[in-house]
This record gives structure tokens, sequence and C-alpha cells, in this order.
């Protein structure tokens, strides 16, 4: 999003402000959306590795994480099944969640900001350019906005997600460990 280059636009942007299309303020500022939206996303993603990561590494390095998968926790008493259900399910719930948010995602609206859709927005795009048309880039802009704050809504709602499943894990580990200790 940030790599697509205006500078060519912004002569035909001062040139616009008389005329009363877009003035450059509202360019400017729907370019910093489009970027800021972006490195939400990236950041939901981030966050989500971390969560799937510390997951992993968990259940591979604790005797007490694989063991939730095992019956033999299972046939010790009721609190121990109960806490070992409850692990299962955070570890579970928490890494499902976690690839949720990395899983690709298709836009309802597209843009010439998406590469997915170039072959079909490029010559679109070029006759704007010949027009010097610098409302149609602001409308990509701000439709990508629109698809960009979408897509990172959906995903922080499975990131919320994953980091509650991640708390429950912790809970239920700490009471693994009262049980058994």
């Amino acid at each position: 999003m940030s790599d697509f280059d205006t500078s060519g636009a912004s002569d035909v942007l001062e040139s616009s402000m008389s005329t009363g299309e877009t003035s450059k303020e509202y360019f400017d500022h729907i370019k910093k959306i489009n970027d800021l939206f972006y490195d939400q996303i990236k950041i939901s993603d981030q966050k989500a590795a971390y969560i799937f990561t510390f997951m992993l590494a968990f259940l591979v390095s604790s005797s007490e994480g694989r063991g939730v998968f095992s019956s033999d926790h299972y046939n010790q008493g009721l609190s121990m099944a109960l806490a070992s259900a409850l692990l299962a399910v955070g570890c579970v719930f928490s890494i499902c969640t976690a690839i949720l948010v990395v899983l690709p995602r298709r836009a309802k609206a597209v843009t010439s900001l998406f590469w997915g859709d170039w072959p079909r927005q490029r010559d679109v795009f070029s006759q704007a350019a010949h027009r010097a048309d610098v409302e149609y880039l602001f409308d990509q802009y701000l439709r990508n906005a629109d698809t960009l704050a979408d897509i990172a809504r959906r995903k922080y709602r499975f990131v919320t997600m994953a980091f509650r499943g991640l708390f429950v894990t912790v809970l239920a580990y700490v009471i693994l460990l009262l049980v058994t200790g």
C-alpha cells in the first residue's frame, strides 16, 4: 500500500485545489489511513504468530501440555480431568484462532492497490492516468481503506479470541500444576 508512488499526482493535486476536487490534505490523509490500516493488519499477523509459536513451544516442551491429550490424565480424578480438559481446549482453541488470523482474506471490493486484481485494474488505471484523474486515485485509496478496515476488523476478532484462549490455557496450566502438586 505504501509502495504506491503518487509523486506525479502532487502537481495535479495542487491545481485541483482551486477546482473543488479532492484537496492535497485529504489525499495525504487517505494515504496515511491506508498505511496505518496496512500496518495494523501486519501487527495482527505478528500477534497471531507469537501466540501460535508460544502454544506450539508449550505443547512440545511441557509434559503436562502433552499429557492432556492422553487418556491417563482423565482417569486420575475429577479435578485432574477438568483441569486437563480445560488446558486441552484452551490450547487447541488458541492455535486454531491464531491460524485463522493469518489465513488469506477475500476482499469484497478490490482496487488497483490489490495485486490480485491488477490484470483487471491495469487498463482502468492507465486511462485515469492519461486523464490525470486525481479523483480516481482518491477513490482507489478510499475503497482500499474500506477493504483494509474490514480485513483488520476480522483479523483482530480472531486475535482477541486467540488471546482469550491463551489466558484460559495459562489459567488451566496453573490449576493443573496445583492439582498435581
